[in-house]
């Protein structure tokens, strides 16, 4: 698994209290059924013709539990351990994810895509996905991200014919 961070995350009062203080009605309004289904979708169309799988997280806010301790880099590898992203055959598992509240973007890349893509490339394609998310974009640079990953595991785990199918679900993961 590839990670960014070379120092664990700072304990914040000021994070926690975000997540307490988070309204997603007023933040949220576009994770709606619809905007789920389409970038549902996407991923599915971003999974093929390579043996990659990439799963997309979009969560409100961290859990209040560990919000303190705990920022959107931790909760992304949580997810990644979780959901089951790193088991597949060929180590291919790709995570993105999002966090409404703190207007975050992680992507959690597994062993087997980050021997052939640097740190700088996954993080260039979180950054440019934070400034659509930024500026109101957020389905359509969510979308634009997910075919770049699909793009990049075609690149280095090209397959024409995938007779296994999807080792992990397509389904969007919306947690409230």
């Amino acid at each position: 698994m590839e990670s960014l961070r070379s120092q664990p995350s700072q304990t914040s009062f000021a994070r926690w209290w975000r997540q307490v203080m988070f309204v997603p009605l007023l933040h949220s309004r576009w994770v709606t059924p619809e905007a789920r289904q389409r970038l549902t979708d996407k991923v599915t169309e971003a999974e093929k013709g390579h043996r990659g799988e990439v799963y997309l997280v979009i969560e409100n806010h961290l859990p209040i539990s560990s919000a303190y301790h705990n920022d959107c880099r931790d909760r992304a590898i949580e997810l990644f351990s979780s959901c089951r992203v790193w088991d597949t055959e060929e180590n291919t598992g790709v995570l993105v994810y999002v966090n409404v509240c703190e207007h975050a973007l992680e992507i959690v890349a597994d062993r087997g895509i980050s021997e052939h893509v640097s740190p700088t490339v996954w993080q260039a394609m979180c950054d440019k996905a934070l400034s659509g998310l930024k500026n109101k974009n957020v389905e359509e640079s969510l979308a634009e991200l997910l075919d770049e990953i699909g793009q990049l595991l075609r690149q280095h785990y090209y397959l024409e014919h995938d007779p296994a199918g999807n080792e992990l679900s397509d389904t969007v993961l919306y947690i409230k």
